[in-house]
């Protein structure tokens, strides 16, 4: 049996871990009959809504969006100067 090294556990593992083991205890409670939220299913739903568009805003405003001819001629430019190594 491999012994488990808790020392190389990363930052994200414990993070996943966290978040499983209380969506475990939410379901839990709920199967149970409890509300262990204290929020409304509207509630809930408007704030996922918001997480997502939000989410889109921000990676659409972050990726270069280039929807003009030349905006993708400079893309394509760029590729290919950074293929060449220029600047080594």
């Amino acid at each position: 049996m491999k012994k488990i090294n808790l020392k190389g556990v990363t930052t994200a593992t414990w993070v996943r871990t966290g978040v499983l083991v209380v969506a475990l205890v939410n379901q839990g409670l709920t199967i149970a009959g409890k509300n262990p939220l204290p929020f409304s299913d509207g509630q809930t739903e408007q704030a996922v809504t918001f997480i997502v568009t939000a989410f889109s805003a921000v990676l659409a405003g972050w990726k270069n969006q280039s929807f003009t001819k030349a905006a993708q001629n400079a893309d394509e430019q760029l590729k290919l100067e950074k293929g060449k190594g220029v600047g080594k």
